[in-house]
């Protein structure tokens, strides 16, 4: 069984050591930015998004845990922002690490993350999911989310490597 816990502020840069090289490479896969400035920009980006760490105002991270280990075992992460006036959440990250991967853990993961938001009173959950990430899409699919548009994107201008700090 999958249960969802608060991340610690112990576990944050465990966090920051997958998500920042993750999104880093997507960055650079979808939107055909060098290494270098893909990695600036999610640098930037989580700085921006999560300013405080776990303690970020508006935004939810949780650690997944299989509770059927002894002792119970850190299976991945989820971030997510949610808005109750909408009773929707946004995910902004769901992430299975990979020694767990391929075992239907993620689609146990979304379904404990659902039953969690349905006890608050949500109805809807939101994502974007990158367009070369067909693992993913198949996981959020077949537990049940739809294609609801497609993002796109086109550089009109070479970009220099934003220099500022982090």
């Amino acid at each position: 069984m999958i249960s969802l816990r608060p991340m610690r502020e112990s576990e944050y840069s465990a966090y920051l050591a997958y998500f920042i090289p993750e999104y880093a490479a997507e960055i650079s896969s979808n939107y055909g930015l060098s290494d270098l400035h893909s990695l600036a920009q999610a640098k930037r980006e989580i700085a921006a998004d999560l300013p405080e760490g776990v303690n970020t105002n508006r935004q939810v991270l949780l650690c997944l845990i299989d509770q059927s280990e002894r002792p119970e075992m850190l299976i991945g992460y989820l971030w997510y922002k949610p808005d109750p006036a909408m009773r929707s959440a946004f995910i902004s990250d769901f992430h299975i690490l990979a020694a767990h991967q391929g075992k239907g853990l993620g689609k146990q993961a979304l379904e404990a993350f659902e039953s969690h938001l349905k006890g608050k009173g949500f109805e809807q959950i939101k994502l974007r999911v990158a367009a070369d990430n067909a693992r993913a899409r198949h996981v959020y699919e077949v537990t049940g989310f739809r294609v609801t548009g497609v993002n796109m994107s086109k550089a009109i201008a070479s970009t220099e490597l934003d220099t500022r700090p982090v």
